[in-house]
């Protein structure tokens, strides 16, 4: 069993009570009407996936229902840190 820290209840919680909701802090194209085919979906579809620390999104469905980032290495699955959204993560992404 999986145990990650919500920052909002301040608890460590089963994953089962979490939802993954993608890729952390994506900027978001300041124009997308601008944007032109390719570069929107590039923007929509592609996503890093990188083996080591990996920034996520993730959301407390069966607890408090925020969004919250969490740092965990794609290798071992292993939470490093969890942190509210706006926050900056302190582990390094690979």
């Amino acid at each position: 069993m999986l145990l990650i820290h919500c920052p909002h209840c301040a608890e460590a919680r089963d994953e089962a009570e979490f939802r993954y909701a993608g890729q952390a802090h994506i900027e978001r194209p300041k124009d997308p009407d601008r944007l032109d085919d390719v570069a929107f979906g590039e923007y929509l579809y592609f996503r890093k996936n990188p083996r080591g620390i990996h920034q996520e999104l993730w959301l407390h469905t069966a607890g408090c229902g925020k969004y919250f980032n969490a740092s965990r290495h794609t290798q071992s699955y292993e939470i490093l840190e969890t942190y509210p959204m706006g926050a900056q993560p302190k582990q390094a992404q690979s």
